[in-house]
């Protein structure tokens, strides 16, 4: 064999190495995420599904698309927005790819389409959801009535947007970074609103138990689940 045959399959073999090794990597990453807790989630004879497996609740001619939180199981939203569609909205927690909503940006246009009799949507997300959320806004030509923000913020720039925002975040809430929490409020319009829950974490918008290097809550999770609910439909309706 020729040393430029030796060379090549040297080559190769590298990177086919650092190939698999990156597959072993993204697959670990991936299976790695936090469940939904069964207990707290009860009864699913409300539930309905789409046939990509995104979730539904409720009915109603107003509709709200929910983006889960980075690596969140998406059931574990349902809770909250059990209590939003307790007020007649059609509440949709989109299924994402890999559990990580930035893989999928756009999935709400597909989510709207399946729902003809729905005259209004709002649209928002936890944490990743969130942004990701605001980054289909600024992509998207469809007018949505409102964006909601959990533990999150907007990287993307919708302050010529005609659209209300509610930015919602615990006291305790470690997980968040609030310095580029800071730095993304000139994203937003200048209309939009802060609700701060007071004795709250990041992890208590669901319903997938503590999140690792989160704050210690000193309210329960209904109790933080119940706020936001009222929040939110008070922008939203």
């Amino acid at each position: 064999m020729s040393k430029q045959k030796k060379i090549a399959l040297i080559i190769c073999a590298s990177i086919l190495g650092f190939l698999l090794i990156l597959f072993v990597v993204c697959a670990i990453y991936v299976s790695d995420f936090y469940e939904a807790d069964d207990s707290i989630i009860g009864d699913t004879s409300d539930i309905r599904y789409l046939d990509d497996g995104s979730i539904v609740i409720g009915e109603g001619e107003l509709g709200f698309i929910f983006y889960p939180g980075g690596k969140v199981e998406a059931e574990a939203y349902i809770p909250l927005m059990r209590e939003i569609a307790k007020e007649g909205v059609v509440c949709v927690i989109a299924k994402m790819p890999f559990k990580l909503a930035i893989f999928d940006i756009n999935s709400a246009d597909d989510i709207r389409a399946q729902f003809p009799t729905v005259k209004e949507w709002a649209i928002g997300g936890h944490s990743l959801g969130g942004s990701s959320a605001s980054m289909h806004i600024e992509k998207s030509d469809f007018d949505y009535k409102a964006l909601v923000l959990l533990g999150s913020y907007s990287t993307s720039d919708l302050t010529g947007e005609d659209i209300e925002v509610i930015s919602i975040y615990g006291s305790e809430d470690k997980v968040l970074n609030s310095e580029k929490y800071e730095e993304c409020v000139a994203n937003l319009p200048e209309s939009y609103l802060e609700i701060v829950i007071y004795g709250g974490t990041h992890a208590q918008f669901g319903a997938y138990g503590a999140q690792k290097g989160d704050g210690t809550p000193t309210i329960s999770r209904e109790e933080q689940i119940s706020f936001a609910s009222r929040e939110i439909l008070n922008v939203i309706k």
